[in-house]
Order: structure tokens, then C-alpha cells, then sequence
């Protein structure tokens, strides 16, 4: 199974303490230089750099098709860009993208994509995490990601945990 990432799925696992879930869920996980250069780069001494530096999951791979990176760079950051032109390139099976924008700009390409949410949503169905609920919490407190309260509820209704 081919997977891409942009940075944010990476990081927020991290800060949840949950990054390992991704090589549980799909093996190898591929990302631009644009993330690699976000996540462990810049961000040096923050949640995620050290552990994605050195984990042996994470492929880094370079994109080809600039000219496509710089037309979605008008609306994406470089990571984002990159990231829905690498899944593009490498025919990947599953995009990780958080943003609502590249989701659908990602899907004009074909592309499938999950969150952060329904990584986590998947995790439970395959017994990977015991509850959602405090994970969701962790998101909202610790990383400070925003999740809706409609989606918080359907969640965890939808993951057979009581709301």
C-alpha cells in the first residue's frame, strides 16, 4: 500500500504520543522533501522531528512535476503542494492531509484521502487503540487541533464508544 503524509498528521501524532500507529496502519509511509524539510528541519526540538528523523517507516521521495507544485502553491503551503503531487506521482493509494482545501483539491485529482480523525477512527476498528475518546480529547487539548463537536460526537458514536 502506497501512503503519502503532509506534515500534519505526523505532528499531531507525535504530540498525542500516537506517531507508531502509522507503520501499524500501513507499513511505509512516504513523504515530500517539502515535509521532511517542515517536520524534522524547522521543526527541530519539536514533537515529531526526532522520532520521523529516524524512523525507519518514513520514506523521503522528491517530487518531479514542479510545475504542478508552483500552480498549488498559489492556494497550499510547500508541504501541502508537494504532498498531493507526490501521492499523484506515485499512484498512492491513501493521502494524509488534514486541511478541508487539499482534500478536495486532492480529490479533483483522484486522489483518497483520510485525516487525522479517521486515522485514529481506524486505528479502534482494528484494535490498534482500546478508546477514541481520550485520544480525541488529547487532539483537542494537547495539540490543540480542532475538531468539531458534531464530528467529536459521530466519532465516537460511530467507533461504538457512548457520546
Amino acid at each position: 500500500m502506497k501512503v503519502v503524509s503532509n506534515a500534519s498528521p505526523l505532528v499531531n501524532l507525535a504530540r498525542i504520543s500516537q506517531l507508531t500507529l502509522l507503520p501499524q496502519l500501513f507499513g511505509r509511509v512516504l513523504i515530500p522533501d517539502a515535509v521532511w524539510q517542515e517536520v524534522v528541519e524547522d521543526g527541530r526540538g519539536q514533537p515529531g522531528a526526532d522520532e520521523i528523523r529516524v524512523a525507519t517507516w518514513i520514506e523521503r521521495m522528491s517530487v518531479e512535476n514542479w510545475q504542478l507544485v508552483h500552480s498549488l502553491r498559489q492556494d497550499f503551503d510547500p508541504g501541502e503542494a508537494e504532498a498531493i503531487v507526490l501521492a499523484i506521482e506515485t499512484d498512492a493509494d491513501w493521502l494524509l492531509m488534514d486541511e478541508r482545501l487539499g482534500r478536495e483539491t486532492a480529490a479533483h485529482f483522484g486522489l483518497r484521502t483520510v485525516g487525522l480523525v479517521g486515522l485514529l477512527g481506524e486505528a479502534k476498528r482494528q484494535g490498534m487503540v482500546q478508546d477514541l475518546r481520550p485520544l480525541l480529547d488529547q487532539l483537542r487539548d494537547v495539540a490543540g487541533f480542532w475538531i468539531s463537536s458534531a464530528l467529536y460526537h459521530q466519532v465516537v458514536l460511530d467507533a461504538g464508544e457512548s457520546s
